[in-house]
């Protein structure tokens, strides 16, 4: 397997299918934690469903202190602070599995061992290691991540608290609001985020509340009640001339955004991978009710209305799973790699993570769209019954809308995604230049009218992926020429260019996948072939309408000859019996 990817790099190289993991390769130690995971869902969350709809809080934190007895809250901290210092794919495994079963435990483990933990592990000091690890990995301490304010949104560093140096210099003294804070109501350690006297950027800290001097200095407004993950603690913290010891600053002073930012980008993978269970649940919900729900006669799976949502539904996680473990290992490979080199684990993670940034905007982004939209199939497969609270569809459905805003809104990481790249160009790390001219150079030439051997397993697919990324290539490339520096204010363009990048890396993803690991006449194989079709019509709407924003004449009419040319097929797919097959197989099967 090449190690020495970085990311972005798919848009420019021809990615074998050697070169990628997959669900299909988990060691025995993870199908072990797997197993250990679901056993636990199954047995202790998904009985007690109607008690997580009805915010009991109690039981979320008595489900949390259960996974940390088991070690789950302690997966991705190191054995030398009392967790079980695993690679990255099981933790994103873990996350994956016992993120399925509810929303509102999904969101605090979450937030504990993600935003709650990862802070400290990153950025503190040996000494705040060992004082605040320890207690979070065995879930006898719960954290919480304090960022968002009134006004500081997406815009964290414009945040309003403020830390001011205490007269004898052994303190700061924090005062401000933090809003939406997720296990507020049962944390005792919190990550925090102020901005010391006047400096332009936040800097982060770590405390518990019970080693407080003042008990009312750091207090609770009242659960938020909220559309989904009612269970969920969510909570306004206030702190009142709070006192912080000096050694608990996270970092350096003024430090705090790039704290968050990193906090984030392991956040969205993992946020892409806690989405993944929940699609399957929802899918085998909906092949059980399809299944048994009789109408005009006969069970309503064997209409073609319903069977198309179920291919794509089933479609959906298919491709959800190949992008989500396909970037996990990358991110391994990249901090094994950096280990390998001299680096300290935690700082190798950071920058693994932070390496592959472009890809977790675009997981993120795509894995959480599609949930939604997988809840509101099922939803619509059930018909009435979906919209009861008598069913598990009607909560899946609300609580999967968090997905779309946490980690950053859906909206801010597509144009993130892009932004990455354009900055990793602009600074030489990635040349996305040479192939841009290449292509400005093919558009100029005579195409070939040569019809292509296409006899070979997925070569077909693969090379129309190599023709999409021909089609960003050339769309980002012609904008950036145009716009300049004022690209960043051309959002609708770099919400199309967004798209197209997404599109791009989860079709390719499972086009590989299915390459590596099943025959060409598989279940899995259909599924890759059917999601590609989709992906191609997607990034021709989206291609189009960035095409038409800012190219006129001439060069417009050679941009959209050139996009019909790079989205054609030379043996078009039988979509209605790609659709068909896969239906059929998962309605027999009864779940994914």
């Amino acid at each position: 397997m090449n190690n020495k990817l970085i990311g972005g790099e798919f848009l420019i190289k021809e990615i074998p299918a050697t070169a990628i993991f997959s669900l299909e390769e988990l060691t025995e130690e993870q199908k072990m934690l797997r197993d250990s995971a679901k056993e636990f869902i199954d047995r202790e969350v998904i009985p007690q469903h109607d008690r997580f709809e009805k915010k009991d809080y109690a039981l979320t934190e008595e489900c949390m202190k259960k996974l940390g007895e088991m070690g789950m809250l302690g997966i991705t901290v190191p054995e030398e602070y009392g967790g079980m210092g695993m690679d990255f794919v099981s933790t994103t495994l873990a996350c994956d599995v016992l993120s399925g079963g509810n929303g509102s435990l999904a969101t605090a483990f979450g937030a504990h061992t993600g935003i709650g933990t990862l802070p400290t592990l990153f950025y503190g000091t040996e000494e705040l290691k060992k004082k605040y690890l320890p207690d979070l990995a065995a879930g006898l301490k719960f954290g919480s991540y304090c960022l968002t304010e009134p006004d500081a949104g997406s815009d964290a560093n414009s945040g309003k608290t403020k830390a001011v140096l205490s007269d004898d210099g052994k303190h700061y003294i924090i005062n401000g609001q933090k809003m939406w804070i997720s296990n507020a109501g049962f944390a005792d350690t919190f990550t925090l985020f102020a901005k010391i006297d006047d400096d332009k950027n936040i800097t982060g800290f770590v405390i518990n509340r019970s080693e407080l001097e003042d008990p009312n200095s750091l207090t609770l407004g009242e659960e938020e009640h909220k559309l989904g993950i009612r269970s969920s603690s969510t909570r306004q913290v206030f702190f009142n001339n709070m006192k912080v010891p000096v050694e608990n600053m996270l970092g350096e002073r003024n430090n705090g955004f790039k704290i968050a930012l990193n906090a984030l980008n392991v956040g969205r993978i993992k946020l892409a991978a806690a989405n993944l269970d929940g699609q399957r649940r929802i899918l085998g919900h909906s092949i059980k009710y399809a299944n048994e729900r009789k109408q005009f006669g006969v069970a309503i799976s064997t209409f073609g209305a319903i069977r198309k949502k179920i291919a794509e539904m089933a479609t959906g996680v298919f491709v959800s799973e190949a992008g989500t473990y396909r970037a996990a290992k990358d991110i391994q490979n990249k901090i094994d790699e950096l280990v390998a080199g001299g680096m300290n684990h935690q700082e190798a993670e950071l920058k693994g993570v932070e390496e592959f940034a472009v890809e977790c905007s675009i997981l993120k982004v795509f894995v959480s769209d599609l949930t939604q939209n997988t809840a509101d199939e099922g939803i619509q497969i059930f018909g009435g019954m979906g919209f009861s609270e008598d069913t598990p569809i009607e909560s899946a459905w609300r609580d999967a809308r968090i997905g779309r805003i946490y980690e950053g809104t859906n909206e801010i990481n597509r144009l993130l995604a892009v932004g990455m790249l354009i900055k990793r160009a602009m600074k030489g790390q990635l040349d996305l230049l040479t192939p841009a001219m290449a292509i400005s150079k093919e558009l100029m030439g005579i195409p070939s009218f040569e019809v292509p051997d296409y006899s070979a397993y997925m070569s077909e697919e693969k090379a129309i992926i190599a023709n999409l990324k021909k089609v960003f290539l050339m769309v980002s490339g012609a904008a950036l020429q145009k716009y300049m520096m004022d690209i960043e204010k051309q959002q609708h363009l770099l919400l199309n260019a967004s798209e197209i990048l997404n599109q791009i890396y989860m079709a390719e993803s499972a086009i590989l996948r299915a390459e590596k690991h099943f025959a060409a006449d598989s279940v899995e194989a259909s599924m890759a072939q059917l999601n590609l079709y989709k992906a191609v019509e997607k990034i021709i709407v989206s291609a189009k309408e960035g095409i038409i924003s800012f190219a006129e004449g001439d060069e417009q009419r050679m941009m959209l000859s050139a996009l019909r040319r790079f989205t054609k097929y030379t043996n078009h797919p039988n979509v209605v019996a790609l659709t068909e097959k896969v239906a059929a197989h998962f309605v027999e099967k009864g779940q994914y």
